[in-house]
């Protein structure tokens, strides 16, 4: 008789973030969102959690402010969260 080998393949954890502007309401972001962690979830990834930010307009470098930073940032660092992946909706350019 044959022994099979079994395992189970474990998924990576993503974030999402995205940004409300004067161009982009609440609602058109959270539309977005849906479809990102959709696209995530056929990656193989699995969407734990959203990060939502009101700005003006994306800081040039680092997409959110300071303290939204500093609040994602604990987020994944948290060893219970297991993040991997970290996606931010915005338009390629």
């Amino acid at each position: 008789m044959k022994d099979f080998i079994t395992y189970e393949i474990k998924k990576e954890a993503a974030v999402l973030v995205g940004l409300i502007t004067p161009e982009q309401n609440e609602e058109k972001v959270n539309e977005y969102l849906d479809e990102l962690a959709f696209l995530a979830e056929t990656a193989g990834l699995v969407p734990e959690k959203r990060f939502v930010q009101r700005l003006g307009m994306p800081n040039t470098v680092t997409f959110v402010g300071k303290g939204k930073l500093e609040e994602i940032e604990e987020y994944v660092k948290d060893e219970e969260n297991e993040i991997g992946v970290v996606i931010f909706d915005d338009e390629l350019s």
